[in-house]
Parts: structure tokens; sequence; C-alpha cells
């Protein structure tokens, strides 16, 4: 995750991602921080995260810890069920994935006509090998995922934004 003064955001994302430690899914986590001057760094220090301000991103998935990486924006929640999907999608496939869109958080209508959707507003499920093949040096986590083809998980995921509106 990327952040910048998300340090709630970050708390509500990490919340949802500790039933996935326990499972084994998730090994690692890491925070890539743009100079928050809020708690951020607490909140991932806190959760066991790897939390950096400066860095290279090749070097960063080269360093994570597992075969599959998830991108997500702090304030993104993953909603029930998810971890036997991923579980099972990561078993049996090779290509990237998304989750599916929120039925209960959607952006009013007249908003989502014409909107491009960001590349990880439904977060990406990616294999690390493939990450790191498309990882270029100054890249972001969105320039990585962008333009990425993926397949539609059921799960659904509750988009970060609706976090930061609540804010």
């Amino acid at each position: 995750m990327e952040c910048r003064d998300q340090e709630s955001e970050l708390a509500q994302t990490l919340s949802i991602l500790v039933s996935a430690a326990v499972e084994g899914l998730v090994s690692d986590v890491v925070v890539l921080d743009h100079g928050s001057r809020d708690g951020t760094s607490h909140v991932a220090d806190a959760a066991g995260c790897r939390f950096h301000t400066h860095w290279e991103i090749k070097d960063i998935l080269r360093g994570a810890r597992g075969e599959w990486l998830l991108l997500v924006e702090p304030g993104a929640r993953l909603q029930a069920g998810w971890i036997d999907e991923v579980m099972e999608y990561i078993a049996l496939n090779k290509q990237p994935a998304r989750f599916a869109p929120s039925r209960t958080y959607r952006r009013p209508f007249f908003k989502r006509i014409g909107r491009a959707v960001p590349p990880l507003e439904y977060g990406l499920l990616l294999p690390k090998r493939q990450a790191i093949a498309l990882a270029k040096s100054g890249m972001d986590l969105e320039a990585l995922a962008r333009g990425q083809k993926a397949s539609k998980l059921v799960s659904e995921m509750i988009p970060a934004w609706v976090a930061a509106s609540a804010r």
C-alpha cells in the first residue's frame, strides 16, 4: 500500500488483513509512505508492517515474501469470503485478478458515467514474478497496476474512497 496522511484508512485495511495472516495467506505487509505527518508510521509499526519512506519499487517487490502480491489502497476493505476465494484462485491460476465492486457502496450514477476506474480501486492480485517484470524505476503501485487485464473475483471490495469520504 502507498500512503500519505492516511492513518485511519491504513488501520481499517490492516484490520481486514489480520484474519488472512492467521490463515497463512498474508505473510508480509509493506507500506510505502509519501511523507505522512500523521500517525501512519505508528499504525504500520504496531501492525508489524514493513514501512518505507524511500524505496526502489523493484527492490520492494523482490523483498516481498509471498509468490503473489495483493495491491490495495489504504481504506479499502475486503468483504466476507475473500480469503478462501483468493487461496483457491492462486492455487489454480497464474493471471492477475481484481475484486468485485461492492454492491452496497457505489458512486452515484452520474459520477460513474464516463469515469475511468482507478487501477487500484478494486485491488490487484498478481504473481510476484509478473510484478517484477513490469516494474520500472520510479514507478508507483498505481502505475504498476494500470492496464493489467485481470480476472474478476466474486468477493467484493469496499473501495478506499468510501473511507476517505467518511473523514
